[in-house]
């Protein structure tokens, strides 16, 4: 593969806690939809191609909200295999992204979107900082020359994390 790709990596944004609904079904706060419109402005920079998205209410609802903040994707696709991911099962489901694809969002939850990020990302000063604390709502961009299918632990660049608030 010629050129970089982009993996925006987002935890979803914060979840209510005043629900009777089962974990899979709790939707997002107050707070956490306006951390998602927010987000939503941040993704757009990044113009993503496609978007995997957990299938978790929550999850859902921070890419419906980020849309309202003006993110946009050719194709989104909500996953159940992301609802409580360990990190190698989103990189499986990251190697079924298109290789037409060169920005890619993925929404989902902890542990799992941290030890991915720090999984792939070479070791840094941030890498350090995302495995300590990876707030709902996080979004670390990381960037690479690979194939999706050949993503490997250390063959990424962090470049950067926004924790975007509303």
């Amino acid at each position: 593969m010629s050129g970089e790709n982009k993996l925006l990596v987002m935890r979803h944004s914060k979840s209510s806690w005043k629900t009777n609904e089962p974990d899979h079904r709790r939707p997002l706060s107050g707070r956490g939809t306006r951390d998602a419109v927010v987000a939503g402005q941040f993704l757009a920079v990044h113009a993503p191609d496609l978007v995997w998205v957990s299938s978790a209410t929550r999850a859902v609802q921070t890419w419906q909200c980020a849309q309202l903040g003006g993110a946009s994707a050719a194709h989104a696709v909500t996953s159940d295999s992301l609802y409580a991911a360990s990190a190698d099962t989103m990189l499986g489901v990251l190697a079924r992204t298109p290789e037409s694809a060169s920005v890619v969002v993925l929404i989902a939850h902890e542990p799992g979107v941290s030890d991915l990020v720090t999984k792939l990302a070479a070791p840094s000063a941030l890498t350090d900082e995302v495995a300590a604390h990876f707030p709902t709502s996080a979004i670390a961009v990381l960037s690479h020359d690979q194939d999706w299918s050949n993503l490997t632990p250390g063959s990424c660049t962090l470049d950067s994390v926004e924790i975007p608030r509303g």
